[in-house]
């Protein structure tokens, strides 16, 4: 029998000690979970901030690449989602780079990118994502001002003819990479061929 102020092995303190221990290491681990958690909260919020939007047009990701000294043309690349119940069409935009911005297609014939501005503008479908990617559609700048340099971002806008008007933001790309900076997986874009030297699509 356990003497009077000391508690014995049958008055439930040594089960009171041994569950207080786990809801430490509960807490500890909750803790850990819940740290984590918001780590990942603020490496989303940094992707979430290359995304863009007005109205129904949401546009991720926008991306161009570095050019060699004296080129006088570069390429925009970013994924465009309608979430509207009516298309809307990419008609038009600007950089701080170039003189004018024109929305282009690629298709290869005998071996041989060719390359042509869409005329009436970019048709993004209601409900549907449509991809600017090297080898495929894509933005051009043209007459550059100077040669763009990888890890600068560079500022404009995409005209979209429901939408409005949305300011994006480029950040710059190494030469010749085929993805958005800081992406992961395998390479979405089209057609797998580079640009010929000196040319950038």
């Amino acid at each position: 029998m356990a003497r009077a102020g000391r508690p014995g092995p049958d008055d439930g303190l040594n089960g009171f000690i041994i569950q207080h221990g786990t809801d430490i290491m509960i807490t500890r681990i909750l803790c850990g979970a819940l740290g984590a958690a918001a780590i990942i909260a603020i490496q989303s919020s940094a992707v979430s901030a290359e995304t863009f939007g007005k109205g129904d047009i949401v546009v991720e990701t926008p991306w161009t690449r570095a050019t060699p000294g004296g080129a006088k043309v570069a390429g925009g690349y970013m994924r465009i989602t309608n979430n509207g119940s009516e298309s809307d069409r990419l008609i038009g935009g600007s950089s701080d780079i170039a003189e004018r911005f024109e929305v282009h297609s690629m298709e290869m014939v005998g071996g041989v990118a060719r390359m042509a501005p869409v005329e009436g503008g970019l048709k993004i479908p209601p409900g549907e994502t449509v991809e600017l990617a090297p080898g495929g559609y894509h933005i051009m700048f043209m007459g550059l001002g100077r040669a763009i340099k990888e890890g600068e971002r560079v500022t404009g806008t995409l005209v979209f003819e429901r939408a409005g008007t949305v300011d994006v933001v480029y950040p710059v790309a190494a030469m010749g990479v085929r993805m958005a900076p800081g992406a992961d997986g395998h390479d979405r874009g089209h057609g797998g061929q580079d640009a010929p030297r000196g040319e950038t699509r």
